[in-house]
C-alpha cells in the first residue's frame, strides 16, 4: 500500500459540494453536543457524551503511530453489522464515482505533512457525502481514534441565515484545498433548496425573506465579494 500525499481529484470532486454546508452543520452538531466524557456502545449503536444519549454510525478508525485509516467495514470487530451502515453507504459512493480514499479498506495517510489534520478531512468528507448531520472523532485507546457520524433524528439541522451567509461560504470554499470555489457555493445552495443562477462571473441566489445574495468569482475561480441585499437586520 502506498501512502496518500494528497487526496485524489475524485475525493475533491465528490466533497466539494458539501464543504459550505458541512462546515455550516457541523457547528450546528458542535454546539448540539454537550462537552463532558463519554461512552459508546455500539452493539447498541448508543453513545453518550455527558449525559446525552446519540444514535450513531461507525465510519472507522485511525490509527495515531501508523497515520492510516481503516474504514468500519473492514473491522473484523464491525464488519458486516448495522452499525457500519454508513460506511458500507461510502464504500458504495466510492465504487460508483471511483474514490480511492472511499472505495479502499485501508487508507495511508502518513504521507500527509499533518496526518492528524488528513483524517479530519477524510471523515468531513465522508460526512458531507452523506449528508450526515455531524461527525464525532474520540480517543478510543491510546493509539487509536474512533470516527462516527450521527444517525439520530434529535441533532438540528441548520438553516441558511442571511446574516451569517457570507462567513459560511468563505469558509467552505476554503476548507478542501484544490476544490472549486464555485461548485462548493452552488452546492450549498442545491443542498438547501434555494433558487440559484449561474453567470460567467456569478452566482446568485435568492433567500428567504426576500434577500439575496451575489456571490462574485475573479479569473482564478477564487471568490472575489459576498454581496447581500434586501437583508434584515
Amino acid at each position: 500500500m502506498t501512502a496518500t500525499t494528497t487526496f485524489s481529484d475524485a475525493f475533491l470532486r465528490t466533497t466539494e459540494r458539501h464543504a459550505a454546508w458541512g462546515a455550516q452543520q457541523l457547528e450546528a452538531f458542535t454546539e448540539f453536543m454537550p462537552t463532558g466524557p463519554w461512552t459508546a456502545d455500539l452493539d447498541q449503536r448508543l453513545y453518550r457524551q455527558a449525559g446525552r444519549d446519540l444514535r450513531v454510525s461507525v465510519l472507522g478508525s485511525f490509527d495515531t503511530t501508523e497515520g492510516s485509516w481503516l474504514w468500519g467495514w473492514a473491522n473484523p470487530g464491525f464488519g458486516g453489522t448495522p452499525v457500519v451502515g454508513a460506511a458500507d453507504e461510502i464504500r458504495r459512493l466510492g465504487e460508483a464515482h471511483g474514490v480511492p480514499e472511499f472505495r479502499d479498506d485501508l487508507v495511508d495517510l502518513s504521507g500527509f505533512d499533518d496526518p492528524r489534520f488528513a483524517v479530519e478531512t477524510l471523515a468531513f468528507g465522508a460526512m458531507g457525502a452523506l449528508g450526515a448531520a455531524g461527525y464525532l472523532g474520540v480517543q478510543a485507546s491510546p493509539e487509536g481514534r474512533l470516527y462516527m457520524v450521527p444517525d439520530d433524528p434529535q441533532v438540528p439541522r441548520a438553516v441558511p441565515d442571511a446574516l451569517t451567509l457570507p462567513r459560511v461560504l468563505l469558509t467552505g470554499t476554503g476548507l478542501l484545498g484544490g476544490s472549486s470555489a464555485r461548485a462548493v457555493v452552488a452546492g450549498y445552495f442545491g443542498h438547501h433548496g434555494l433558487t440559484h443562477r449561474k453567470e460567467a462571473d456569478r452566482i446568485s441566489a435568492d433567500l428567504s425573506g426576500g434577500a439575496t445574495v451575489d456571490v462574485l468569482f475573479d479569473s482564478a475561480d477564487r471568490v472575489a465579494s459576498v454581496e447581500m441585499k434586501n437583508v434584515s437586520p
